[in-house]
């Protein structure tokens, strides 16, 4: 039977109406419990005002609408299929000739538009966000301050705390963080203020400070004194310094890339980054499988008794993709598989399962 565009008009009005509600009752109740958890880390500290944290809230909103859709596909599927099924629609559709595929044509479509349009145009506004959200975080919530930075000139390092900190440049890299070759160390007091400079032919992560060799000390308004070995105190260590980059989700999907390749350069394990990088090319076809989960279980409910038992499945599905995706992203970040068989794996094998059991369905 040929599909008219009337049925899939309102087919995709339904699970457009069900994406939306579901959308915004998870991203209320998220946007809720994160508030409250910032509330309670800033407890006690007397410069975190209410507006500093509903700022910061505000500002990982973005970040959490991205983890937040799948669950919303998946229930708000199960809504629009369990709705149409209970008022005997798609019982008049499939006794019309229709097939499962013919009524899941509107809501993967929109599915996989909405995800296209997530990673490469919102994407890159809720990386923005978590960069300011993070610069916050570390402004008022954390103690210690560390970032780093790789670039073409070189790699740039921020350490210490809020009233002392040491910004230090290195040409090059070696030892995965643990030897900075061609070093220049800038201290700085509050505010920061320029307190001296260290310049050093090689810098050597040791347990609890770099040791500088063949270096000379300048301060201000005094000559630049040499030293074989100068430290500087830390509490970096190597994993640390791998922690310290800027965070995957902080970067947009058109940035990943050439991060990636800059970070390589510099020696530096780029795995969480291309992980994450998978990750967001295999988001439409994720969600696309939380479409053919939800038909699976909610497709065919004629005994209201089984209902029930159908929608817990169908939720309880979604979870355990969710565990299994953490479970398979660890086994990435390790090495233990590759990353980009990290990314691809969840959003495959759901949707191979979700394929299979409508064939049994539609053969059934």
């Amino acid at each position: 039977m040929r599909l008219s565009l009337l049925f899939t008009r309102y087919m995709g009005r339904h699970f457009g109406f069900w994406l939306a509600s579901v959308f915004l009752t998870l991203i209320a109740i998220v946007a809720m419990f994160d508030l409250v958890e910032l509330l309670r880390r800033a407890s006690g500290k007397q410069e975190v005002t209410t507006e500093v944290v509903v700022q910061m809230s505000l500002l990982k909103l973005p970040h959490l609408v991205q983890d937040m859709l799948p669950f919303a596909v998946l229930i708000g599927g199960m809504l629009t299929f369990w709705r149409l099924a209970r008022a005997n629609e798609l019982v008049v559709a499939r006794a019309a000739g229709v097939s499962v595929w013919q009524l899941l044509l509107a809501p993967i479509a929109i599915t996989f538009l909405v995800g296209v349009v997530l990673i490469t145009t919102f994407n890159p506004f809720a990386a923005a966000m978590r960069t300011q959200y993070e610069q916050l975080e570390a402004k008022y919530l954390s103690q210690q301050r560390s970032e780093l930075a790789v670039s073409p000139t070189g790699v740039w390092l921020r350490q210490g705390t809020r009233d002392r900190q040491s910004v230090i440049h290195a040409d090059d890299v070696d030892g995965r963080g643990a030897t900075l070759i061609g070093v220049t160390v800038y201290r700085l007091a509050e505010q920061d203020r320029f307190v001296g400079r260290v310049d050093a032919a090689r810098a050597v992560l040791r347990e609890g400070y770099w040791e500088l060799q063949d270096a000379f000390v300048s301060e201000p308004e005094r000559a630049s004194e040499p030293y074989a070995t100068y430290r500087i105190a830390t509490d970096l260590t190597v994993d640390k310094i791998q922690d310290s980059f800027a965070s995957a989700d902080s970067l947009s999907f058109w940035e990943l890339p050439q991060f990636i390749g800059t970070m390589e350069e510099a020696g530096f394990n780029a795995n969480i980054h291309r992980l994450y990088l998978h990750s967001l090319l295999a988001t439409p076809l994720l969600l696309c499988a939380m479409v053919l989960i939800a038909a699976s279980f909610t497709i065919r409910t004629g005994r209201r008794a089984r209902t029930g038992l159908m929608v817990v499945g169908g939720v309880t599905s979604g979870f355990v993709l969710y565990f299994f995706t953490n479970v398979v992203h660890a086994l990435g970040l390790s090495a233990s598989i590759p990353a980009q068989l990290a990314a691809w794996m969840p959003a495959g094998v759901s949707t191979m399962l979700g394929v299979t059991a409508l064939l049994h369905l539609e053969d059934g």
